[in-house]
């Protein structure tokens, strides 16, 4: 995706978005989600949602501190992510989620650890984190979210 495409998009879907999760100060580059698929209601999860979504963090964005009101998968397809908790736990895998996967780490309250492409993360409700951007390209992140129906994709915390 080059430079041009990403920022076009960027703008665009910020001022979509407004305040949240995904904002940053406005000087500050902000990253976007975007919605690929979803259903209401799933066999097995009545009352969720069951959401898939790409979200494009360019260099230098942040991504405030927040949680998920469900539980949620993020595959890191491109570039590394810095990734905070705040918290919790998050166990961070490597590998095809086919049994085979490797746990690499455990980002416990109070620690930093980088996301490198290839590795995925599971995210609970009551995981508190943020994350930004710190190299020069942009992050491509992919989601899936088991949430219950009506609620946004993430909730800021303070």
């Amino acid at each position: 995706m080059s430079r041009t495409r990403i920022a076009f998009t960027t703008l665009a879907l910020a001022a979509a978005f407004g305040a949240g999760a995904l904002t940053t100060a406005s000087s500050a580059p902000t990253a976007s989600r975007h919605p690929l698929a979803a259903v209401d209601n799933p066999v097995g999860a009545k009352g969720r949602t069951l959401g898939l979504q790409r979200v494009v963090v360019p260099a230098g964005a942040v991504l405030a501190l927040h949680h998920h009101t469900g539980t949620q998968i993020a595959y890191i397809d491109a570039g590394t992510l810095t990734y905070t908790v705040k918290t919790g736990s998050v166990p961070v895998y490597r590998g095809e989620a086919d049994g085979t996967q490797k746990l690499v780490r455990r980002i416990r309250a109070g620690q930093t650890a980088l996301i490198n492409q290839h590795q995925w993360l599971v995210e609970q409700p009551n995981v508190v984190h943020m994350a930004a951007n710190r190299g020069n390209g942009y992050v491509e992140i992919h989601l899936a979210n088991l949430l219950p129906i009506g609620d946004p994709p993430s909730v800021p915390n303070r």
